[in-house]
């Protein structure tokens, strides 16, 4: 049996129907009570019901039923659907923040582009007035080694600067030195892994500096983009890298354009002397790469500021004695230190010194093809202050033949799956022709049929 309460407090009346105690809510066979329908407004009445749903769950005594539960669910299932929106806002945002620093990233890498190629065309200028007072090759190029010591305490000041993270220089300079070998930095592995690194570096710029002597400032900049053919084919065969037909092209054309630098003034004189030595720094640079992806591999910024302020100290200790030997002999020989052009001499090793900053800050900063390009724009910089300052006249044969190297420094550049991506383009862009054309053909053919309806035209079917 059950009670039926009716309560007269100013509200509607409601049933509530009480189990009794060993019985189950649900008998088998019973049909469930009937309620009137004039009880069943959807009304809120004191005991928490909030519509009918709640009232029948109430009657029938569905097992766990709580009141306002139909109403909870549905306040659950409006916060479900509130929480739609924001998500889809928070995706937008997403997109957004990734949007912007892409375009920040590029932003920034044209900028690094602007100062690598500025600082190559400051560093080949200034060579060439400090050997008009100056004419000393090798002891510039070890003076503005030297200043490679200062890379990893200006890299040290701008991690403290930007980081919370508090080390010692010793502390970072160690853990900087893991790119050496699991046991750091040894007087072994210092000698070992960084004196044939340090004369290859000591070699390229000295050569470089030598073709400066002999050529102008754009030829020697021109024939010392070559390095990036040599770089292909030393990994090609030593590094076993994939094989790609458009930089064996690219490669030919960089010997091609060497070829015609050397035959624009003929075979004789300084000119062929000139562009040997350029071609020979050109050489060196690309195995110094080769040699220091096969034995280091990759390094992050640290590391490499660490790299080069080791070389700059292996310069110091163990290379000074060449540029005292070269004093004795008579072969590079200089009056007292004063006499010394010092604000050149500080001028080449300070944008030698940011060249190198960049070089490896655009690397992480921004996209590796960036900073490649920057070295390439220096060509058409020599040749504007050359033709503009030093009126210089350049054959027609000296043009095509920087044209050439340029060109394939360029396809030097394509990235391995450029032949995929780029069919994968032009079948996309014709898979977009060609479904315009047939949106343009189904327009006109309504538009044919409407005509022919309205002018009264009717067509017959064939059999």
């Amino acid at each position: 049996m059950s009670s039926t309460e009716i309560q007269n407090l100013g509200e509607e009346p409601c049933f509530r129907l009480e189990q009794l105690p060993g019985k189950s809510p649900h008998l088998a066979g019973k049909a469930s009570p009937q309620v009137n329908s004039r009880w069943d407004a959807p009304e809120v009445t004191a005991n928490g019901v909030h519509d009918i749903e709640d009232r029948i769950l109430r009657i029938t005594g569905y097992y766990g039923y709580k009141p306002g539960y139909s109403s909870h669910r549905r306040e659950e299932g409006s916060e479900s659907h509130a929480e739609t929106p924001v998500s889809e806002t928070s995706g937008k945002g997403t997109a957004y923040q990734t949007c912007a620093n892409t375009v920040l990233k590029v932003l920034g890498g044209l900028l690094v582009v602007l100062c690598v190629s500025s600082s190559w065309v400051g560093i080949t200028q200034v060579v060439q007035l400090t050997f008009k007072s100056f004419s000393c090759p090798f002891f510039i190029t070890w003076f503005s080694t030297n200043w490679n010591i200062l890379f990893f305490p200006l890299y040290y000041s701008g991690h403290v600067a930007t980081t919370r993270e508090k080390r010692t220089p010793i502390q970072k300079f160690r853990e900087c030195s893991r790119m050496f070998g699991e046991n750091g930095m040894s007087l072994k592995v210092f000698l070992k892994r960084t004196a044939p690194f340090s004369i290859l570096w000591t070699l390229t710029n000295y050569l470089y500096l030598l073709a400066l002597r002999k050529l102008t400032a754009t030829d020697v900049s021109a024939l010392y983009c070559c390095h990036k053919a040599f770089v292909f084919l030393l990994s090609w065969i030593v590094l076993k890298d994939r094989f790609m037909g458009v930089r064996i092209v690219a490669a030919i054309m960089a010997i091609t354009g060497i070829v015609m630098m050397a035959y624009a003034d003929g075979f004789h004189g300084d000119s062929f002397m000139g562009v040997a030595l350029a071609v020979g720094s050109a050489s060196t640079s690309a195995l110094y790469k080769v040699l220091f992806k096969m034995f280091l591999g990759s390094a992050n910024l640290g590391e490499a500021a660490h790299f080069f302020s080791t070389m700059g100290f292996f310069n110091l200790i163990f290379i000074s004695c060449v540029p005292l030997i070269l004093y004795f002999t008579r072969v590079e020989h200089w009056g007292s230190l004063s006499s010394l052009p010092w604000g050149y001499l500080c001028g080449v090793a300070g944008l030698w010194l940011v060249f190198n900053i960049l070089v490896n800050v655009g690397v992480v900063l921004t996209y590796p093809i960036l900073i490649s390009i920057g070295t390439l724009l220096s060509v058409p910089g020599n040749a504007a202050i050359d033709v503009l300052k030093h009126e210089v006249i350049f054959s027609v044969v000296r043009l095509a033949a920087t044209c050439i190297i340029c060109l394939g420094f360029l396809l030097l550049l394509l990235p391995e799956e450029w032949d995929t991506v780029t069919l994968r383009f032009l079948t996309t862009l014709a898979d977009k022709k060609t479904e315009e054309h047939g949106e343009e053909l189904s327009e006109s053919s309504v538009h044919t049929r409407s005509r022919s309806r309205a002018n009264g035209a009717v067509s017959i079917p064939m059999a």
